[in-house]
């Protein structure tokens, strides 16, 4: 009933989950949280959350294309800050991979995430 999705264009799974699953017989696709880690070197990349949250798309955009799908078919997010004043700024990346119709989002503030990242995205997106 489902399908594991895996990219090389974005990061391994850092424990025992997959990038993304595609539920066979539906159009859903289900991306696990993403954080800014370089798929080539493994590394966090950058110091603050707005250069973190760019790595974060472009591996949430290779996992959502491997499965077949596009930025602009992502219907839900949840982003993770671990700390709200960086809200604003995040916002103004995040507009810029969803400049139309953007998905439904919640964003809530985490203690701490993964490799102390400061931005974590999870995404539900549908094939087109």
């Amino acid at each position: 009933m489902k399908e594991v999705v895996k990219s090389d264009q974005a990061p391994a799974a850092l424990g025992p989950y997959s990038q993304a699953i595609k539920v066979r017989g539906s159009t859903f696709i289900f991306c696990s949280g993403q954080i800014g880690i370089d798929p080539l070197t493994g590394n966090l990349v950058g110091d603050t959350a707005v250069e973190q949250t760019r790595r974060v798309i472009e591996n949430l955009k290779a996992v959502i294309e491997a499965a077949g799908a596009h930025l602009s078919d992502v219907v839900k997010t949840t982003m993770y800050l671990t700390d709200m004043k960086d809200f604003a700024a995040v916002n103004e990346v995040y507009a810029t991979y969803f400049p139309v119709n953007p998905p439904a989002r919640a964003t809530v503030e985490a203690s701490r995430l993964p490799k102390d990242a400061k931005v974590e995205i999870d995404a539900t997106a549908v094939l087109p």
